[in-house]
């Protein structure tokens, strides 16, 4: 008896299944990652934290186990990549929200000042990419840019979508690309267009819309691409926020109410420890993000008073947290602003003069 239940605990400990594990991460003060040159800003800031949750994969063993334990919100797989995406794509999807989410809070902070932010279409940016499929095949990656196809210029997902859905199957597509490398770190960079060719599929059955205006579904021609638009932004100061190790987009909201705090004098937050989540647009939307309840536990630990949710959210973290810690529900960057305010916070204006 004793030895079969020896065996039976090795067998569940070797078992990988399709689950994970979020547990409250840190807590983190965002000005000591930010570093703004071209641009004036206040050397006194206020204490605005983004937060995060720590992601396992789990054994049957540590599912099992982890039941028994405080605060862990368990997700499976297809809630973290979309049908067809592979697990292995989850680290590189991450670092790619980040960046973006790092640019869209540049551009959403300075325009909250009164900037006027120039843009221009670059590409279509890979965000996933479909096993088994062309794509894969080939070695495209995500982060990774296509900027042309058949001798064509590809400034958005919807010039490659129209150009591939047009072509009958099994024929030869040449792409431009920029390849894209992620370090350990989870800092990317794009290399100078180069060809790659590969050979298109029918689409998969059940593929029907593309999702472009004047596009027929993907009747024709496919090569397993999930696609968002790139976008270039002329800003008027260069930006540097440190986030080594940290991935995904929920840091949005934090990190653009720390530019504004940074680019604006006075107190933006009345003095008060705020922590923030959400994921935030260049328009300044705020988003919905996952694990709320254990970064609620994780901002009162860090000692924050106030907490700044997606408003979906509101319950539950209202749910996760104690007494003593104010949660605020928001839409927008203008009604966090607002809130802010509300709570003594001084409204922004901008250190150096927007044009």
């Amino acid at each position: 008896m004793f030895g079969t239940l020896i065996i039976l605990v090795a067998a569940l400990q070797a078992w990988t299944i399709p689950y994970y594990a979020l547990t409250p991460g840190d807590a983190t003060p965002v000005a000591p990652l930010v570093l703004i040159s071209g641009l004036k800003t206040d050397t006194q800031h206020d204490k605005i934290m983004l937060t995060d949750v720590y992601l396992q994969s789990l054994t049957a063993w540590q599912y099992v186990l982890m039941h028994f334990q405080d605060h862990v919100e368990f997700v499976s797989t297809g809630q973290l990549v979309d049908p067809g995406i592979p697990t292995d794509e989850l680290d590189a999807q991450s670092y790619l929200q980040m960046s973006d989410s790092k640019e869209a809070a540049e551009v959403a902070a300075l325009r909250a000042l009164g900037w006027t932010i120039p843009a221009e279409a670059t590409g279509a940016v890979i965000n996933g990419v479909i096993a088994p499929s062309p794509a894969r095949s080939a070695g495209l990656h995500v982060a990774d840019e296509v900027v042309g196809v058949n001798s064509r210029p590809v400034h958005t997902s919807c010039d490659l979508i129209s150009v591939v859905h047009s072509l009958a199957p099994d024929v030869v597509v040449h792409l431009l690309v920029r390849r894209a490398a992620i370090d350990a770190k989870g800092v990317i960079s794009w290399s100078t267009p180069r060809a790659m060719s590969m050979r298109t599929a029918p689409a998969p059955a059940g593929f029907t819309s593309s999702g472009c205006a004047g596009v027929s579904g993907g009747d024709r021609s496919w090569l397993g691409l999930s696609l968002e638009d790139g976008v270039h932004y002329a800003l008027p100061g260069v930006f540097s926020i440190d986030t080594n190790y940290i991935g995904g987009p929920s840091a949005g909201l934090a990190m653009t109410l720390t530019l504004i705090d940074k680019l604006s004098a006075g107190s933006l937050t009345g003095h008060r420890v705020v922590a923030a989540t959400g994921t935030i647009d260049a328009t300044g939307n705020v988003g919905d993000v996952g694990g709320v309840a254990e970064k609620t536990i994780a901002v009162e630990r860090a000692g924050a008073t106030v907490f700044i949710v997606p408003r979906d959210e509101l319950g539950v973290a209202r749910g996760a947290a104690s007494p003593g810690l104010r949660i605020l529900g928001v839409t927008t960057l203008a009604q966090a602003l607002s809130d802010l305010r509300a709570l003594g916070g001084s409204a922004p204006v901008a250190l150096t003069k927007p044009h």
